[in-house]
């Protein structure tokens, strides 16, 4: 098993994620319109933190 992670390129790494950040862009896109209340409430959230946020 070490030896199959070894040999993986940085191009199959890149296509391994870009494959998971679809499916997880896809799941929100679900989940949002299956319960848009949730997901707004969560934006207001991220909205207030990001605001009130300091560097």
């Amino acid at each position: 098993m070490a030896d199959a992670t070894a040999m993986e390129t940085s191009a199959d790494r890149r296509r391994r994620r870009e494959r998971f950040l679809r499916a997880l862009n896809e799941a929100r896109a679900v989940r949002n319109q299956v319960r848009p209340r949730q997901a707004r409430a969560a934006r207001m959230r991220r909205a207030i933190h990001m605001r009130t946020f300091s560097w």
